[in-house]
């Protein structure tokens, strides 16, 4: 067969499901590659999206057969998961030109179900391992961690000792959660090569938990602003001065505060939330100005 794969969200961060059916096609005898419609006719193609807010892919798709897969097509009710053989089959990194870098999932799901994550619909409201390291890792020098909340699995030990004993400079994309962080699992994380960790403070009443794990990994690590930073979910459920008293607060602390913006093409504060990711993103502006309220004024 003659495989066609469309990345729909574009090629910014690499479609792990395409990179596992490149790979499981290819060792049924299949050719496989990215589709390429001029002159070409495909048995089949596979058309992937994670992003509901992605447009769909526009032009003409010249196949026998389509499938279309991702939560991008089947949010909230799930869709159909990539079939067993291949959601374990080692991704085909050549696809998108990936030399140093492994990608893929130690667990899946999350016991916190937060409403503006679709991680319980998607995964379950349970952090559960699903693989371990060698089903995607073969001596990349990078490893690019895709779960949700690695650490509130039972196996998480097992898992972060694997990380160690990679020797691989270790990112978890997603914001980690510190709500379940303990002095064991931060001398874990302190042994594994990290350029940065991410940590996820997005409810303010959570203040309580977050606050007291944030000041105790500090204590732990001995990492400061230049290592750690926190998540700073805004225009969601917060008001301006909440807002501000995470990123002062986290400041404080001595990490550094990132917003992030929930629904940017909805906005409820204007461009007030904006103009305050630009002032905390930009960390030349954020050093630059000792508060928000100066930032305004001068417009750095």
């Amino acid at each position: 067969m003659r495989i066609g794969l469309i990345d729909v969200d574009g090629h910014h961060f690499p479609s792990l499901p395409l990179m596992k059916l490149s790979a499981w096609h290819k060792s049924q005898g299949d050719t496989a590659e990215m589709y390429f419609p001029f002159g070409n006719e495909y048995d089949r193609v596979y058309m992937s999206k994670v992003f509901t807010f992605t447009p769909d892919y526009e032009h003409p798709v010249y196949a026998k057969e389509i499938i279309k897969g991702g939560t991008g097509y089947s949010y909230p009710d799930g869709g159909d998961p990539l079939p067993e053989e291949v959601e374990h089959t080692y991704p085909d990194y050549d696809l998108y030109g990936i030399k140093d870098t492994a990608y893929g999932f130690l667990t899946r799901g999350c016991p916190r179900g937060c409403d503006f994550c679709i991680v319980k619909d998607k995964e379950g409201q349970k952090s559960c391992k699903v693989a371990d390291l060698d089903e995607f890792w073969r001596g990349q020098k990078n490893i690019n961690l895709c779960d949700p909340n690695m650490f509130a699995c039972s196996d998480w030990k097992d898992l972060a000792q694997q990380l160690i004993d990679s020797n691989a400079y270790i990112n978890f994309n997603q914001g980690v959660d510190v709500r379940a962080m303990t002095e064991e699992k931060a001398g874990y994380i302190r042994r594994m090569k990290l350029k940065q960790i991410n940590f996820a403070w997005d409810r303010y009443e959570d203040r309580d938990k977050v606050v007291p794990k944030l000041k105790a990994f500090k204590d732990i690590t001995g990492w400061d602003r230049h290592k750690v930073a926190v998540y700073i979910l805004t225009n969601y459920n917060t008001t301006h001065e909440q807002d501000l008293e995470r990123i002062y607060t986290v400041k404080d602390i001595g990490f550094s505060p990132y917003v992030m913006i929930y629904d940017k093409d909805k906005t409820n504060r204007g461009d007030n939330v904006r103009k305050l990711q630009r002032y905390v993103n930009n960390r030349w502006i954020f050093n630059s100005a000792n508060n928000f309220e100066e930032y305004m004024r001068g417009e750095l």
